[in-house]
């Protein structure tokens, strides 16, 4: 089982006359924290999108390449590229880009994204959601499959025999797709053969199950291996020595984070036993020392009926630069070993 971190390259800015100098420094933690990650043999880093205040991955490409400057081993991706708000060329494009820096490491995982920030931003219109990402979708799988293209949909101008480069190193780029809990996104990746990225956040993990299962049966009955229909989870975590200590290190920015994130879209604010209620052995959150954490991912990978990735989100937490860097260390010490 291939163990990861995404990260959202997060930023706390004391003042706007500082704010220059903390994203700056911000960034290059995050390159540490990276390059730490492949040292200690983690398989996966990925950086998401998004347009806030409180981010710095708008670009997540260009982090992506400053790291493979500085790596050797571990695969980088998004995670993920709000593929409704790009134009697939670009995306294509960026990512093979990537590919030849990094010697053949690069990896694209879409989705539509939890934050709708970029529509707007960009000038779409989210009547449009669903459509804007099956149409890209189609486009970006074409781009992979074929140096000319031609396409015609309903958001973009059309392409008549266009070469679309640089072409990757590896044969074909890896593209995942990103999922909550809606059950068309999991058929869609199945009927399309595309390895799936399940985002548990919250609740318990082996209630997606059934969603998993669509998404085998789909696959299968479209003609794919079962095989190659993988599956990855991605959930809130952190490793410390102690667990206790993991726990009270976690909770207050955890906190304070989803607490300000709830007030946008009316959830309630976050409760000590709301989250501790996370923490059971059927919850998501993977929280705790190093033999705990890795019995937890193998249970929820049972629970899934076998994933093949699981990546760590920690920096939604507040933690410092040192606690992650630690964390990472553990994490590829002595987590990655107990999954076999």
């Amino acid at each position: 089982m291939e163990l990861g971190i995404d990260s959202f390259a997060a930023v706390t800015v004391t003042s706007e006359e500082r704010r220059a100098v903390e994203s700056r420094q911000a960034i290059n933690e995050l390159l540490d924290r990276i390059e730490l990650a492949d040292k200690v043999g983690l398989d996966y880093f990925g950086v998401g999108e998004h347009h806030r205040e409180e981010y710095l991955d708008s670009a997540q490409v260009v982090i992506l390449a400053a790291a493979a400057a500085r790596t050797q081993k571990i695969r980088l991706s998004s995670a993920v590229t709000v593929l409704s708000a790009d134009d697939p060329v670009r995306v294509f494009q960026e990512y093979a880009t990537l590919d030849l820096v990094s010697g053949g490491r690069a990896e694209i995982e879409v989705g539509r994204g939890s934050f709708i920030d970029a529509f707007p931003l960009f000038g779409y219109d989210l009547n449009d959601y669903n459509e804007l990402f099956e149409e890209k979708l189609d486009l970006l799988l074409k781009i992979r499959e074929n140096t000319r293209v031609t396409w015609e949909g309903q958001f973009r101008p059309a392409l008549y025999d266009q070469p679309v480069y640089p072409r990757p190193l590896q044969k074909k780029i890896p593209i995942w797709i990103g999922v909550g809990g809606t059950p068309a996104s999991f058929v869609r990746a199945g009927k399309l053969g595309l390895p799936l990225m399940v985002a548990v956040i919250g609740g318990e993990t082996h209630r997606f199950r059934p969603l998993v299962d669509m998404y085998r049966e789909a696959g299968v009955k479209a003609g794919h291996d079962l095989d190659s229909l993988k599956v990855g989870l991605h959930s809130l975590g952190y490793v410390a020595r102690d667990s206790k200590q993991a726990i009270e290190d976690f909770y207050p920015g955890y906190a304070r984070a989803f607490t300000r994130i709830g007030l946008e879209r009316g959830w309630p604010p976050v409760t000590r036993s709301r989250f501790e209620s996370q923490l059971g052995p059927r919850g998501a959150f993977l929280l705790g020392n190093p033999s705990e954490v890795a019995e937890k991912i193998l249970r929820h990978s049972e629970a899934l009926g076998g994933i093949s990735r699981v990546t760590f989100q920690m920096d939604s937490a507040e933690l410092s630069h040192e606690q992650l860097m630690e964390a990472i260390e553990l994490m590829g010490t002595e987590v990655k070993p107990l999954l076999g």
